[in-house]
């Protein structure tokens, strides 16, 4: 199977809380990322390739005789240098990272649709940054829960700037666009035969007749050098309209730049 979650041992929490001024409480993650442990790297660069390109789509859409790694370097991935595509880079690998966490740690169903329909690869991929869904059991109830998350990366070195506060104000269009967003994850669920995610997305799309919980999150995903918790402190999310349901997420990591560029390389590679 393509998916795995062996890197989230590398994710610790931290036991630290950042508490903005508008009273809203983030916990603190720390990646402890090791970029020599074969095992869990590669894994997750297979796990992180199938985001853009399954092995079936990979073998129909290259050229013939052309490189696996050679496509996915030159139309799937963003570019390593030309901008914008380290940004998207570190936005997808955050978006990622942040789907991962969701999935894989609080148990909701989050499906992976978001880059691989992309035309461009060197363009970010629209609507809301990461969608998640909570269902107890299989007849609709009130306490089934969607989460939509912004999320922003600062993955440079020593750079100073509240992205938190980015992806709080980011987060306020999504209950615009939500009803956009669930109807691009089911058609793309329906080109994958995928019928169990669709009967998700289908009961996520009636909240009146079967309402509800909808909730808000902002993610930062930053780098150690970068991570500075006085200025992600002023993150103020008090014109959210739903900021009684934002919850906020820190994560921070050595280096992440490099270990991004790393991912990608090894996930063209090993293709």
């Amino acid at each position: 199977m393509p998916w795995t979650d062996k890197h989230l041992d590398w994710l610790e929490d931290t036991g630290e809380k950042i508490e903005t001024i508008s009273g809203l409480i983030a916990p603190v993650y720390k990646f402890n990322h090791d970029v020599f442990n074969n095992d869990i790297m590669s894994s997750w660069a297979t796990h992180f390739r199938h985001h853009y390109c399954s092995e079936k789509e990979l073998e129909f859409l290259k050229p013939p005789q052309e490189l696996n790694s050679d496509y996915l370097v030159k139309i799937k991935f963003p570019d390593i240098r030309k901008a914008p595509g380290p940004s998207i880079r570190a936005g997808d690998f955050a978006e990622i990272l942040v789907a991962d966490y969701l999935q894989y740690l609080h148990c909701f169903y989050v499906p992976r649709t978001r880059y691989d329909r992309k035309i461009i690869g060197n363009e970010s991929s629209k609507g809301s940054d990461v969608i998640a869904f909570y269902q107890k059991g299989e007849q609709p109830s009130n306490t089934d829960e969607l989460l939509v998350y912004e999320v922003k990366a600062l993955l440079s070195e020593n750079k100073s700037a509240n992205v938190l506060q980015t992806a709080i104000n980011d987060s306020k269009k999504d209950e615009l666009r939500i009803a956009e967003s669930l109807n691009a994850i089911k058609q793309r669920l329906f080109d994958k035969n995928d019928d169990g995610g669709i009967k998700i997305i289908s009961r996520f799309q009636n909240l009146v007749d079967t309402p509800y919980k909808m909730s808000y999150g902002a993610a930062a995903v930053v780098s150690e050098s970068s991570y500075c918790p006085d200025v992600l402190a002023k993150a103020d999310a008090s014109t959210h309209p739903f900021n009684n349901e934002l919850s906020l997420l820190v994560i921070y990591g050595e280096e992440l730049m490099l270990l991004v560029h790393a991912l990608y390389e090894r996930a063209a590679n090993e293709a």
